[in-house]
């Protein structure tokens, strides 16, 4: 009985510490490369008013080089505010063991893009791949995020990550903080 108890148990185990299955926006592979790109993730969501705004993340491989796409999506009925992206913004990832990670953005400039949505709000739309220091994945493999700094080319802001975040959007279930620890093999 304590032997299948055993079994039972860490069979369990396995199945809570495993990654979660990789789902794919784009794979490619041709004669120039290969890209692939996880479906875009809410990291944080955050709706007050008239005003919303929604982080997502999804991991990128290109070449066999891995790294972060950012998009950052701010909704309001009124003016929305630019945040703009240039090569000294980093992204820094408070890992629940203290260590802190840093990414570095590709040095791309970019400002995003305004839109008007259906309903006549106003959407600005950002987007930014950061890049992984060396060591960095097998530190994200191992603990979750508690907190993301992100330094943007005028300012800075902070985002708490949650252990679990069901979206007012969406109605879907996403666990932020953990969100390293299960899809970054996707892109290894």
């Amino acid at each position: 009985m304590k032997q299948l108890f055993l079994i039972i148990s860490l069979f369990v185990l396995n199945n809570i510490n495993a990654q979660k299955p990789c789902e794919f926006s784009t794979d490619v592979k041709d004669s120039l490369g290969t890209y692939k790109s996880t479906k875009d993730y809410l990291m944080y969501e955050h709706n007050f008013g008239s005003k919303k705004d929604y982080i997502y993340f999804s991991l990128i491989n290109t070449d066999g080089m891995p790294s972060l796409n950012v998009q950052f999506i701010n909704k309001d009925s009124g003016f929305v505010k630019a945040k703009c992206l240039n090569s000294k913004s980093k992204i820094y990832l408070q890992l629940n063991n203290g260590k802190i990670i840093t990414l570095i953005h590709e040095e791309k400039d970019d400002c995003g893009t305004l839109l008007m949505d259906d309903k006549k709000n106003n959407v600005r739309v950002l987007s930014g791949a950061f890049l992984f220091p060396k060591g960095s994945i097998e530190e994200l493999k191992t603990s979750p995020i508690s907190f993301i700094r992100i330094k943007f080319s005028i300012d800075t802001e902070d985002y708490v990550m949650s252990k679990s975040l069901v979206s007012e959007m969406d109605s879907k279930a996403y666990n932020p903080n953990n969100y390293f620890i299960d899809y970054i093999d996707c892109v290894r």
